[in-house]
């Protein structure tokens, strides 16, 4: 296989950019070849809630949003300059290759999404800070800690505690 999917050619993106924007109507997907994005929501009162990170071999969009045709609930935006490949075929377009790449990559998605549910409904913060070094190794150097918080659902103070701990253990 490719080492990025559906034989496009990658697309640069810089930092800051917004890929898509929450209330819209057409959801994208990505595969990211390069670099990091992540998808979040914004509350009632403004608070943004991270719902996944996406470094280089992921594949991030609203899925929901795609499949029933409803407007996305997530904002998609780049958190370094990335090399990004927009999926932008119907499944009906896609090779057996393509397939098969996007199954791999959707099952791990969902496999780590589903431990995350769980993690959030049963585990404490230190737990949650631990699956996250475990899903996401290199992230703790390239995403704020305020980010990382807020993926974990718990307060930036908070993660400074468990990351001082962490240290000392």
């Amino acid at each position: 296989m490719n080492s990025y999917p559906f034989n496009e050619t990658p697309i640069r993106v810089k930092k800051g950019e917004i890929l898509q924007m929450a209330g819209k109507s057409q959801a994208q997907s990505y595969a990211v070849v390069k670099g990091l994005l992540r998808s979040y929501m914004i509350d009632q009162k403004g608070k943004e809630h991270i719902f996944m990170f996406a470094p280089e071999g992921w594949i991030i969009g609203d899925v929901h949003a795609a499949s029933s045709q409803t407007s996305t609930r997530l904002f998609i935006d780049v958190l370094e300059d990335s090399e990004i490949v927009p999926i932008r075929r119907s499944i009906d377009e896609l090779s057996l290759e393509d397939l098969k790449y996007g199954l791999v990559k959707a099952l791990k998605r969902v496999g780590v999404l589903q431990n995350r549910v769980i993690m959030q409904m049963s585990s404490s913060a230190w737990e949650r800070y631990q699956y996250f070094i475990d899903v996401y190794p290199d992230l703790l150097s390239r995403v704020p800690q305020k980010m990382i918080a807020s993926y974990l659902g718990i307060t930036p103070q908070a993660l400074s505690r468990i990351r001082g701990e962490w240290a000392r253990s």
